[in-house]
């Protein structure tokens, strides 16, 4: 059990403000090199910017130490489920630094950026073979993007063949949540379709639903209760029978990687997230990238542009006869592309494989080490993540949120919670497939010393954690008016 550190603490607190000595400087700035500006206005100038004065060392020391107090992909297994926080190789990195990828500018002409335009019709062709679809656009900035891009091409080809009546988006009670967020986004109305006790689509619950006024499904694959959808085919078929289309959220492909295209099994369009699936950095919101992948039915509905390739081996960008324009002001971030084609090359077809492979061992050999002491609520293997749920912690009066408080005490990131919401006291776990045996066991100890916590000891529990420099706080409060600035009465502010 680990406990309280004052001193720790005490010092983890300390602002630069608190140290502060007129006359301290952190650094020495150059002779002007420049003729001297006039001031702004009187009235665009301020006089209440206190700096602190602090000498470099007390600089340096305060940001080093911020900087342990972050927890990534690099300290630890990083287990947030629907995430996919896996490690991200760092030859990645060197090969988004080489000058011709770092210093290419998106407008600069086609002519002298022809080794980045092959990059990307090289990752394009990759990724409709790793998908199994006919077109790929790398315009979408993100996974959420990638959604609305997709449904924007739904509505184009509905409109094309005068079905003006589609409205209506079904949507998986499974499903992530940006899915009916999106499509609410494009004004359309969204039916949600029910999970049967198997955690698949309640098949008869789809039927019903099914009508001329459907513009199609959006469906997660696998879906975030980390389970395959046993009736995908048979749910394609069903619904462009209706006459719909069949939108697949892309975001769990590191669990069919080399095993199941989409694209074979009845989806119009899938989105991949490249900061998740194909090992780009992500978290803190961006960058991200979120490429649309399409059937033969809906390529010439791509976002303006795609690289195709031309005569003389050279490449440039092309729009599709029936395009819906743009939906960025660039081609994506490029980055983010660099990476997921290193990333690609790197490992190639087995290797891709092998990482679903893993990725789906190591979450059932979580799922088999802790469904004695958490609820497993569907009895079935996972996928690449196993959801549980704290039921039987909250007979002790634990929840979900302090199990994941518990963690962060035993070195750990929390995983996700309460998500997906069909699952009361959910706790979402994906290791990936970055984890080692003993990442994993380390995590299971710790998981499973938590659950005889909270039969021996559940106040423990509910008042975690102990050892973080911010203990329990008012969160709603911290996200809606977070304290973002130093101010004299700091230490008397209640967050």
């Amino acid at each position: 059990m680990l406990i309280n550190n004052p001193k720790l603490l005490e010092k983890q607190r300390t602002l630069l403000m608190d140290v502060s000595v007129a006359g301290r400087r952190a650094s020495t700035t150059p002779s002007m090199d420049v003729p001297l500006s006039d001031m702004p206005p009187a009235e665009l100038l301020r006089d209440d910017l206190h700096f602190p004065e602090v000498s470099e060392p007390q600089l340096i020391r305060y940001f080093t130490h911020l900087s342990t107090l972050n927890y990534g992909v690099d300290s630890g297994i990083y287990p947030l489920g629907s995430c996919t926080m896996k490690y991200n190789p760092k030859l990645h990195e060197d090969a988004v630094r080489l000058p011709g990828f770092a210093n290419v500018h998106p407008i600069q002409p086609d002519e002298t950026a022809q080794g980045a335009l092959q990059l990307m019709h090289n990752l394009q062709t990759y990724l409709a073979e790793i998908t199994g679809t006919s077109a790929v656009s790398l315009a979408p900035l993100a996974g959420a993007h990638g959604e609305f891009t997709g449904l924007q091409m739904f509505r184009a080809y509905h409109l094309e063949h005068g079905q003006i009546q589609r409205k209506r988006v079904l949507i998986p009670d499974s499903a992530h949540g940006t899915n009916p967020a999106t499509a609410a986004m494009l004004g359309f109305t969204v039916t949600s379709v029910a999970t049967d006790n198997d955690g698949n689509v309640d098949m008869d619950a789809l039927h019903k639903e099914l009508g001329t006024d459907v513009v199609g499904l959006m469906i997660t694959l696998p879906s975030t209760l980390g389970l395959f959808e046993r009736h995908i085919v048979e749910i394609c078929k069903a619904v462009h029978e209706a006459g719909g289309l069949v939108y697949g959220d892309g975001a769990n492909m590191n669990a069919l990687l080399g095993q199941v295209k989409p694209g074979a099994l009845g989806f119009d369009v899938v989105h991949l997230n490249l900061h998740k699936t194909f090992s780009t950095p992500h978290g803190g919101g961006g960058p991200g990238s979120g490429p649309v992948c399409v059937s033969e039915t809906l390529r010439d509905y791509l976002p303006d542009a795609v690289v195709v390739k031309i005569a003389n081996n050279t490449y440039k960008f092309h729009r599709p006869a029936k395009s819906i324009g743009k939906i960025a002001a660039f081609n994506g971030n490029f980055g983010m592309l660099v990476r997921a084609y290193a990333y690609i090359r790197i490992l190639g077809a087995e290797g891709l494989k092998s990482i679903s492979e893993n990725a789906v061992i190591n979450a059932n050999y979580v799922l088999a080490k802790l469904k004695g002491d958490y609820l497993l609520p569907y009895q079935r293997l996972c996928m690449h993540e196993v959801i549980f749920s704290a039921k039987r912690q909250k007979e002790h009066n634990v929840r979900a949120l302090d199990v994941a408080k518990r963690l962060i005490d035993y070195g750990f990131h929390p995983p996700t919670m309460y998500f997906p919401l069909i699952v009361e006291e959910a706790l979402m776990i994906e290791p990936t497939e970055s984890e080692g045996r003993e990442g994993l066991d380390a995590f299971i100890d710790a998981m499973l010393s938590i659950a005889r916590e909270v039969e021996e000891q559940p106040e423990l529990v509910r008042n975690a954690p102990y050892s973080a420099p911010m203990t329990r706080l008012d969160e709603a409060r911290a996200a809606r008016q977070p304290v973002l600035r130093w101010r004299a009465d700091a230490d008397k502010q209640k967050i």
